[in-house]
């Protein structure tokens, strides 16, 4: 063959690839941080597009594929679901044989039935594997209400349904808290402990720091991800890499707060303090956490408190949670039971026991019915006590109350990647690609949505998730929030620059969101920093959804934007915990570690004098607005807190406060890109005379003091 005819045949293949990953969602190029569009390479798009399930073979095969996506949606009477928005005619499309009749209607959550009306509609026939077929367009009327519907189609006999989501055309929670701010902590929970801490962090300490800063003025409380980590040590110590977000982590409980506890025999009740005690020393050390330590002993002391009897009362009230969370519960608990029989990797999660479904996982669900019910039930708890803790946050007078974190994904081989196994991709991990403070990107391991049968699904497990950790929030920070627009997936086996973004149905993904957190009364705040389109935050703002601003990020081509041109719509913040506590941060502690850990990509004496030159025109700002007294005469203290104080002149609505910037800790709490380089997320909360407990920070300096300046400057504004 002439080398002219390969070469064709070659550039074919290349567009045929190019117009295929299109037409998926995949894609073929992206910008990067530093502007320049870089092409993805055939590789990278045959990768992903096996990982959705589509063949990518020779030209032959690409070009069946290609018209598989064509004929898809002819094929199906009604598509797998609808989302639609709260007050607008929604129009949708069915396809029928030609010339056939059919009618459309939505049966609401409540019973009552709408009718849709069929509009006109002129596109031609397609033959669909020899059967000519129309498509007729219908207007599903505007009064239908939020929620959650069935749509309904009949076809001269054939029928068919699919869900109906009705979404907010804008959050309601957004519109109320309009016009009035609040300042809040953010804190990572299992840092902040008391003297009655099991060495890490627990849902009453939880409920003692909403109270704390809720009666100081707060509005909220923004804490970690609380999902749920292995059912038994070791666990894993990142909260962004869980075995699932749906579920809450045993960890977090309180022990002496479990009304059974007040029933244990005497040996019960001093073996429970004998382990507590154990753990009860390890608070007032600043040395690294160690979860595997105080979630064993906190393991044996609930299996005691198990073995106590539940009175008629709780009973019913245990039994009623179970009914609620249904499947799901039990798919989780039958997981927790089996991890706990079978080691990670085990041959059995790839045969007898690879889904819930199978024989020998229906066989366990009797033999380990026990241990099923003891993690039930650990859910059950978990549950009370975050219900406690919003409890206690409202009563202190917060408007908002505690605001829970979603992760972007799970971990593999854990209750989420086994239990929706039909929902996720295969053969990709998500991450991000390089920018400035990550050069070389980042692999964050985690199976993402597959969008096809996630939408395939009706979105219940989106949906299951989200009402679950909304049930006592006042809110929830959805990490990484772009993720619900385009996720950067990466081929197993690739480097993390070796990716490609896949466009998910934003649409309906944060629209399910607004609809769940309008039910649960609660606010969306959006992790919207990194590589994003131009429209993106404005989509955001016009459902409601508040935005991130970090004021280290917050500049444009002429240097740091003033405060008015800050986001009204947004939570805004001094720092972020990607990055080092604001004292470290002003010391350049970031740029120090990344050089430690190689993953800087020019020369340090460049990282250096760019962070300085960046931080000191903020402080420049400062100055100008007289928050700050000339160079020469500032120290650390002064510093944070003017940095504070500059975030109360900005219109946002919410200002957050981290808890390690109020107490003067310089050390990092995960240095992103990294795994065991560094000891992520084990950092305890302490300050430059030691750790700091929840006892004694009502009166820690540092702690009065930043508190002093965001409510002072607040009021100097009324």
């Amino acid at each position: 063959m002439a080398d002219g005819m390969i070469h064709d045949n070659e550039s074919v293949a290349a567009a045929l690839l190019r117009e295929l990953a299109a037409a998926h969602g995949v894609g073929t190029s992206y910008w990067g941080w530093d502007g320049v569009e870089r092409s993805v390479s055939d590789g990278t798009l045959r990768s992903v597009l096996a990982a959705l399930g589509v063949p990518a073979g020779d030209a032959d095969g690409m070009e069946r594929s290609l018209a598989e996506a064509r004929l898809a949606p002819w094929r199906r009477l009604l598509p797998p679901v609808a989302v639609a928005r709260e007050g607008q005619e929604f129009h949708l499309n069915v396809h029928v044989p030609h010339g056939s009749t059919v009618s459309v209607w939505v049966v609401a959550e409540d019973g009552s039935r709408y009718e849709a009306t069929q509009l006109e509609n002129w596109d031609a026939p397609v033959d669909v594997d020899g059967v000519l077929t129309g498509r007729a367009t219908f207007a599903v009327p505007d009064r239908v209400p939020l929620g959650w519907h069935t749509l309904l189609a009949d076809n001269e006999g054939a029928s068919a349904r699919c869900p109906l989501v009705v979404t907010p055309r804008r959050l309601g929670t957004t519109e109320a808290l309009a016009g009035r701010r609040n300042w809040g902590l953010t804190a990572q929970l299992y840092s902040v402990r008391s003297s009655r801490s099991w060495g890490i962090g627990d849902f009453a300490d939880l409920a003692d720091l909403a109270t704390i800063t809720g009666q100081d003025g707060a509005g909220f409380l923004l804490v970690n991800p609380l999902h749920a980590a292995e059912p038994r040590p070791p666990v894993e110590d990142s909260p962004y890499l869980p075995m699932t977000r749906r579920f809450f982590s045993p960890l977090y409980l309180r022990v002496e707060e479990i009304p059974e506890y007040g029933y244990l025999d005497p040996a019960g009740r001093a073996e429970v303090e004998r382990l507590a005690s154990g753990q009860h020393a390890v608070n007032h050390s600043a040395g690294l956490l160690d979860r595997n330590t105080s979630y064993g002993a906190k393991l044996a002391a609930l299996e005691l408190v198990f073995g106590v009897p539940r009175d008629p009362a709780r009973a019913g009230a245990f039994a009623d949670f179970c009914t609620e969370q249904g499947q799901g519960l039990d798919d989780f608990a039958l997981w927790c039971a089996l991890a706990e029989k079978l080691a990670p990797g085990a041959p059995q999660w790839a045969a007898e026991a690879s889904t819930p479904e199978t024989a020998y996982c229906r066989e366990q669900r009797a033999l380990l019915a026990g241990r099923i019910e003891f993690h039930r039930w650990l859910q059950w708890l978990c549950d009370q006590q975050l219900e406690a803790a919003q409890r206690s946050a409202r009563a202190s007078g917060m408007e908002i109350g505690i605001i829970h974190d979603l992760a972007v994904g799970v971990k593999p081989g854990g209750a989420d990647d086994w239990s929706l196994a039909g929902v996720l991709a295969r053969g990709v991990t998500v991450g991000a690609p390089p920018d400035m403070f990550n050069q070389q990107g980042q692999n964050w391991t985690q199976p993402p949505w597959h969008p096809a049968r996630l939408a395939e699904s009706g979105y219940a497990a989106y949906r299951d998730m989200l009402r679950t950790v909304l049930r006592h929030a006042g809110g929830i920070r959805v990490d990484h929030i772009l993720g619900l627009f385009r996720l950067w997936w990466i081929p197993e086996g690739a480097g993390p620059g070796e990716g490609t973004y896949v466009y998910y149905d934003h649409e309906a993904l944060l629209g399910i969101l607004a609809l769940e957190a309008q039910r649960a009364g609660a606010i969306v705040i959006g992790e919207d920093l990194g590589v994003f389109e131009p429209w993106v935050r404005d989509y955001l703002a016009g459902r409601g959804i508040f935005g991130t601003s970090i004021l280290w990020f917050e500049h444009d081509a002429d240097g740091p934007i003033p405060p008015e041109r800050y986001r009204q719509q947004c939570l805004t913040s001094v720092n972020t915990h990607d990055l080092p506590p604001t004292a470290g941060y002003l010391a350049g502690d970031h740029v120090t570690l990344r050089e430690s850990l190689g993953l800087l990509r020019r020369p340090i004496e460049v990282e250096r004098a760019e962070a300085a030159a960046e931080q000191q025109a903020v402080l420049d700002l400062l100055q100008e607005r007289g928050l700050l007294p000339g160079p020469g005469r500032q120290n650390v203290q002064d510093t944070v807190e003017a940095l504070y104080a500059f975030t109360t002149l900005t219109p946002s609505s919410l200002l957050g406060v981290a808890l390690v910037d109020a107490v003067g800790e310089t050390r990092t709490q995960n240095q992103p890109g990294t795994s065991t380089q560094y000891p992520n997320w084990r950092i305890p909360l302490a300050g430059p005379r030691g750790p700091v407990l929840l006892d004694a920070l009502q009166d820690d300096p540092g702690f009065r003091s930043l508190v002093g300046t965001m409510k002072t400057a607040l009021h100097q504004q009324v």
